[in-house]
């Protein structure tokens, strides 16, 4: 009669199961990272260096905004054509601004290629509005510059959601 050996896991057991453990991780981060960096390069902003070398003329820039005290309000909007953007522009002692340029991109975070240049019309009482065709539901960040005849003017954000609570 013969009688079965009891299976006994031994040190190499060990060794293969730990290295076939580490080795699947690895394997899957890698996937991941290539994945990650493919769809997202991580620069969110073009020529970064370059702008850091301006720094200190967006900071002479910005002092001159605040030292204007122009205003700005945005919001998403459903109209009859489908969504915009709003946005209200102020003076210092808050009187509506009526004859500025104002140019901006409504940007999804995620996506670069959701991206959207808003070309904005006037309204009475200071508002201007940036039809869109479609929206994706979700957050949005705006950036906008707004400029008056005098050169005066206004760099703005804004986090907008879609649709808008009620």
């Amino acid at each position: 009669m013969t009688t079965a050996k009891a299976f006994e896991i031994r040190g190499v057991h060990v060794l293969v199961g730990m290295l076939a453990f580490f080795g699947i991780v690895i394997a899957i981060n890698v996937a991941f990272a290539i994945a990650a960096v493919g769809s997202f390069p991580g620069e969110d902003v073009r020529r970064s260096y370059l702008q850091g070398l301006n720094y200190n003329a967006v900071l002479a820039e910005r002092r001159d905004q605040a030292a204007a005290g122009w205003q700005a309000r945005a919001s998403l909007i459903e109209t009859e054509s489908g969504p915009a953007v709003r946005v209200v522009l102020h003076d210092a002692d808050g009187r509506p601004i009526e004859q500025a340029a104002l140019e901006g991109q409504l940007r999804w975070r995620a996506d670069a290629r959701r991206d959207r240049e808003l070309a904005f019309e006037p309204r009475a009482d200071g508002a201007y509005v940036a039809p869109l065709e479609t929206l994706l539901a979700g957050r949005w960040a705006m950036r906008a510059r707004a400029r008056g005849a005098n050169g005066e003017g206004l760099d703005f954000e804004a986090e907008l959601t879609w649709p808008p609570s009620r």
